[in-house]
């Protein structure tokens, strides 16, 4: 079996450099998903109902993904191609989503047609996502691989801070950022469309900078034979010949990855109600009165643009870990460690009413997200062999997906456990969740079975 070259650092850049446009988009929908619902009329109990699409496309898609590339090649490679349909679906969702509540449609109408946009968007972000991942364990040797899945941890981190400033940028040069009821503001609009011009462009950097392995030098770097090129994929007999590592640390990212579904869900409403005090209106539904946040009001939407600047603050906490990680010589380590810092990020805002001293708890959350990003992909990569590589890639996006799934089809009756009839339903009460939920992961690393 030949030995995969190492890559200059350059080359490793241009993998990867896509990313930074697909994160864009991923960190535009992250932070506005809840706000844009919100606005359309959406009630907070249910909310975290309009995140389980996502995941439900991702847990689908992913291993599709996977598994047809492993088997695809073509003039312009074998990831690139599906890297590249994502993206234009992606481009062109971006500008339909924001568009919601701008068409005269009904509430029901305008949700019906967001949702169906939301599918759409998060399915193709996954389609263009996934390749970035599978060309990482395809063109990189072992001791290249923390190097790479690290410059792909930072344009991740780039993209997402680009992304999250986007709207607290256009309110403050004077675009509106308020809007008729059910009516998205402009802030918000603008920023998917420049979301959407830059995803494309890094996409076709990326394109027509890599070039991937033909099959026959693949199978030489991957010690692959002609019957294992030739074998069907059979993905139930792959789960069960999966590596220990797939499944330990799938443990792991399932508290991880329900912990941030929490967060974006309710990050929006806990920063209006906590820090930007936003007033409280009656609603009636079946008869019955609640009270929730009013989201036509100035503060709610200052509030949602404060989110976006707390989520860039989490990016710039992830950049600077993800540049501290690498010091750990006992990769588990650092792995629990960060999870712990989440946790406790999480945590602190129930007590913390401050918008700025909200950097703090959103620094300490970023610490989770650089290594959630980075270990997990540099563990599992290490301990499989190339012939299945994306279907394995796509497979462990159920680690992901599945957690959010669960989540967001538990989070609106968790959250009616803590409201007390007559108030504001307490959605920071989730983000402490969330970070129990974080602590809990961390407890679990050690049971991680590594490679030798």
């Amino acid at each position: 079996m030949k030995e995969i070259p190492n890559l200059s650092f350059s080359k490793l850049w241009n993998i990867s450099f896509g990313f930074f446009g697909v994160q864009i988009a991923y960190a535009l929908q992250s932070a506005n998903i809840s706000r844009i619902f919100s606005t359309l009329g959406a009630d907070p109990h249910s909310l975290s109902y309009f995140w389980i699409l996502p995941p439900l496309a991702g847990i689908i898609v992913q291993p599709l993904i996977g598994m047809f590339s492993d088997r695809t090649w073509c003039r312009f490679g074998r990831r690139i191609p599906y890297l590249f349909v994502g993206a234009i679906i992606a481009v062109l969702v971006m500008c339909m989503l924001p568009n919601a509540g701008s068409f005269g449609m009904s509430v029901s109408a305008a949700m019906i047609f967001g949702l169906f946009s939301l599918m759409l968007l998060d399915t193709s972000i996954n389609i263009a996502m996934q390749p970035f991942k599978m060309m990482v364990g395809d063109m990189v040797n072992e001791k290249q691989k923390g190097l790479a899945y690290a410059i792909q941890s930072f344009l991740c981190n780039a993209g997402s801070l680009a992304g999250y400033l986007f709207p607290f940028i256009f309110a403050a040069i004077g675009i509106s950022n308020v809007a008729p009821k059910g009516v998205i503001p402009n802030s918000v609009i603008y920023s998917f469309y420049i979301g959407a011009a830059i995803l494309i462009l890094c996409v076709i950097y990326t394109t027509l900078k890599v070039k991937e392995y033909p099959p026959e030098l693949y199978a030489e770097y991957h010690g692959i034979s002609k019957k294992e090129k030739e074998e069907k994929v059979n993905v139930f007999r792959l789960l069960f010949k999966a590596p220990k590592a797939f499944w330990t640390v799938g443990l792991v990212q399932f508290f991880c990855w329900a912990a941030f579904m929490f967060m974006w869900t309710y990050t929006n409403g806990t920063v209006a109600a906590n820090v930007f005090d936003t007033p409280a209106v009656e609603t009636v539904k079946d008869g019955v009165t609640t009270l929730v946040l009013n989201t036509q009001s100035q503060q709610y939407q200052t509030a949602g643009d404060w989110v976006g600047i707390l989520f860039a603050i989490q990016a710039i906490g992830s950049v600077i870990w993800a540049i501290v990680l690498p010091v750990f010589k006992n990769r588990k380590l650092a792995y629990s460690l960060s999870l712990i810092l989440g946790g406790l990020g999480f945590i602190s805002t129930s007590f913390i009413h401050d918008q700025y001293l909200l950097f703090v708890s959103f620094l300490l959350i970023g610490c989770a997200w650089a290594a959630m990003l980075a270990l997990p992909f540099t563990i599992l990569t290490n301990s499989l062999s190339g012939g299945h590589m994306g279907t394995y890639l796509g497979l462990f996006n159920g680690t992901i997906c599945v957690p959010q799934i669960v989540a967001a089809a538990t989070g609106g009756q968790i959250l009616q456990i803590f409201t007390t009839p007559g108030s504001v339903p307490p959605e920071v009460n989730m983000l402490v969740l969330a970070g129990i939920l974080l602590i809990a992961g961390a407890c679990c690393v050690g049971i991680i079975k590594e490679k030798e």
